[in-house]
C-alpha cells in the first residue's frame, strides 16, 4: 500500500508522497493547517493500540510529557490492512547531546512515569515473558558475533561473555518466578525517543509493556544512547549513571529484592535486547561509534558493579 493511502485514511494529504524519517519502521512527518503530526504504525492488533492508548493518556493527564493520538474528524488510531497506524503531533525541540542536566531530565521522567504506573496491568498491556533463551541460541549468537568482530578487526575475548550468558540463560526460572515489580511502561526508553523542550518529552510510546521495573532500568542502563548520531558513543559513565539513578530515583524507591537482582536483570537484558544487536546487524559493527558502544556493552555486563541502583 501507498504511503498516500495511507495518509487518506486519516484525511491527510502530501505532495509528494512521504518518506519515513526513521531507517527502522514507517514513520511519516506530514504538515496540515493546525501543525506537523507524524503517522506512524503503532500496536496491533486495534485492541491492543487501544489499551496503549488509555495508558498513555493516562501519563499525559498526570502531567507527563507524551505524545497521544491527535483529535480527527475520524478514528485515530485505525487498522490500515493488517498494521494499526495512529496520528501524534510533531513535536518542535532539541535533541539529546548528553549533558548532564539532559541525563538528570531523563532519569527523572522515567521515574515518574514508573511512580504513575497502576499495581496491575489495567491497561492491557502485552507482560513481558522472554524466559526461554536456550544454550544453542547463545552458542550460535557468539558465533556469529566473533564473525562480526572479526572482520570489523575488533579485539573480543568471547570466552568471558559466553560464560556469562550462559549463567544468564540458567537464572531465566528464577528471574520468572522472583515476583520482582512490574509496570507499565514504554520499555524503549532511549535518547532517541526524546525531545527536549527543554524539558525531556517521550515521543515514541508504542512499545509499551508491562515489565518487570528493574527490566526497564537495565534497558535504559545499556542502551540510552544506541542509534543516536548525538549522543555520546558509549553507555553511561558510572558518574553519569548515578545522575540518571537520582533523577530515577525523586520519583521511584526500588526495593530491597529488586537491588538483589539487579546484576541478573542487566545480565538478562543483554541477553533479551543487546546479544541479538551484535548478531544480526553486520554492517553496524562497519561503524566506529557502533563499535565503541558494542565495547562498552560488553564491559559492563562483565561487571556492572560501577552501575548499581543502591
Amino acid at each position: 500500500m501507498k504511503t498516500s493511502e495511507i495518509l487518506r485514511g486519516f484525511g491527510l494529504d502530501s505532495e509528494p508522497e512521504p518518506e519515513s524519517i526513521y531507517p527502522f519502521s514507517p514513520v511519516y512527518r506530514v504538515t496540515t493547517d493546525e501543525g506537523d503530526v507524524v503517522v506512524k504504525k503503532t500496536q496491533s492488533p486495534l485492541k491492543r493500540a487501544k489499551g496503549l492508548i488509555k495508558f498513555i493518556s493516562h501519563l499525559s493527564e498526570n502531567g507527563i510529557d507524551v505524545v497521544t493520538p491527535v483529535e480527527l474528524d475520524r478514528d485515530n488510531p485505525q487498522t490500515v490492512q493488517e498494521d494499526v497506524y495512529v496520528v501524534y503531533p510533531y513535536i518542535n525541540g532539541s535533541v539529546y547531546t548528553g549533558k548532564n542536566e539532559e541525563i538528570y531530565q531523563a532519569g527523572r521522567l522515567l521515574g515518574q512515569i514508573h511512580g504513575l504506573s497502576p499495581a496491575e496491568n489495567h491497561y492491557q498491556l502485552d507482560p513481558y515473558n522472554v524466559y526461554d533463551f536456550t544454550t544453542a541460541e547463545v552458542e550460535e549468537s557468539m558465533a556469529a558475533i566473533g564473525k562480526n568482530a572479526a572482520a570489523n578487526h575488533f579485539s573480543l575475548e568471547p570466552g568471558e561473555l559466553k560464560e556469562k550468558l550462559m549463567a544468564a540463560v540458567s537464572r531465566q526460572d528464577e528471574l520468572e518466578r522472583s515476583g520482582l515489580p512490574c509496570v507499565a511502561s514504554p520499555y524503549d526508553y532511549k535518547a532517541n525517543n526524546l525531545i527536549y523542550t527543554p524539558e525531556p518529552y517521550l515521543i515514541d510510546p508504542d512499545n509499551a509493556t508491562w515489565v518487570p521495573r528493574i527490566f526497564d532500568l537495565a534497558l535504559a542502563l545499556l542502551l540510552f544512547h544506541n542509534e543516536h548520531d548525538t549522543a555520546p558513543a558509549r553507555i553511561f559513565t558510572a558518574y553519569e549513571w548515578q545522575l540518571f539513578l537520582k533523577g530515577y530515583t525523586s520519583a521511584v524507591e526500588l526495593t530491597e529484592q529488586e537491588k538483589s537482582y539487579w546484576q541478573q536483570a542487566v545480565e538478562h537484558i543483554f541477553l533479551d535486547e543487546v546479544m541479538w544487536l551484535m548478531e544480526e546487524f553486520p554492517e553496524d559493527w562497519e561503524n566506529s561509534r557502533q563499535r565503541r558502544l558494542f565495547a562498552d556493552l560488553i564491559r559492563v555486563v562483565l561487571d556492572c558493579r560501577e552501575y548499581g541502583i543502591e
